[in-house]
């Protein structure tokens, strides 16, 4: 298992006798696009069956993504072969939650060779995207730094109780690939506790200001820890195998 997902375990089914890492507590109802990743797969597999890896569809498919949003682009190595195993411990230990404070972000990040810096510059993927009620209701009626009128907007869809799938966008250009969500935090309107975290007086802060007033920064170390990321121990040579069905091994 990987952060990225660069050996692919995270795209493994759950079995009768195997237990995938789909169901980890932060990936559990969150994590989503598998069936985009079967039908590139699908694709590639009629056009040049068994060469092309579940793993690099996952890089290429992160990079592309972001690219279509208007983000930064960079350069992806291939190779990556996907195992045939995963670990729903390691995911469940080594994903930070939306609830972290910095210093389990810093510490999370380090463990996988990543800076401070490059943890802040990798959190503004959540410029897209969005986060269930659930990882952000205890934000919503207990946190302090939180701007009280983005507080008041978003309680009607994410009640004290109940509305546990209802979604909220994680910044507030979610389909656009910029620094906005920096912005957003400076005027404490991160969705989630580990965003905010970020802005909150503490050692990060000088970073989101940065990338709060230079995108052009943001996009270079984004991309730039996207690439380590991606590089993060892959499986290559005769480890691991090339699936013919990424939810399951050959």
């Amino acid at each position: 298992m990987n952060v990225q997902g660069c050996d692919a375990s995270v795209l493994l089914d759950d079995t009768a006798n195997f237990t995938g890492e789909k169901t980890a507590g932060p990936n559990t109802n969150s994590i989503r696009g598998f069936n985009v990743i079967d039908t590139i797969k699908t694709q590639l597999e009629r056009q040049c069956p068994g060469v092309v890896s579940c793993a690099d569809i996952l890089a290429a498919a992160a990079r592309d993504s972001v690219v279509a949003l208007r983000g930064p682009g960079w350069n992806v190595l291939f190779g990556r072969r996907d195992s045939t195993t995963a670990s729903l411990s390691a995911a469940n230990s080594n994903l930070p939650s939306g609830a972290s404070s910095l210093s389990t972000l810093i510490s999370s990040f380090s463990n996988q060779g990543f800076t401070a810096n490059e943890m802040i510059a990798l959190s503004g993927a959540h410029t897209i995207g969005q986060a269930r009620c659930t990882t952000f209701r205890n934000r919503l009626y207990n946190d302090n730094n939180i701007n009280a009128s983005f507080a008041a907007a978003l309680r009607p869809n994410c009640p004290s109780s109940g509305g546990d799938n209802n979604l909220s966008p994680l910044d507030s250009t979610a389909t656009s690939f910029d620094n906005r969500y920096f912005n957003d935090l400076i005027n404490q309107r991160g969705l989630l506790h580990s965003d905010q975290e970020l802005f909150n007086g503490g050692s990060a802060d000088a970073q989101v200001r940065t990338y709060s007033l230079n995108p052009a920064t943001f996009n270079r170390d984004f991309a730039s820890a996207m690439v380590k990321m991606s590089n993060l121990g892959p499986l290559t040579g005769s480890s691991g195998q090339v699936r013919t069905n990424c939810r399951r091994t050959n």
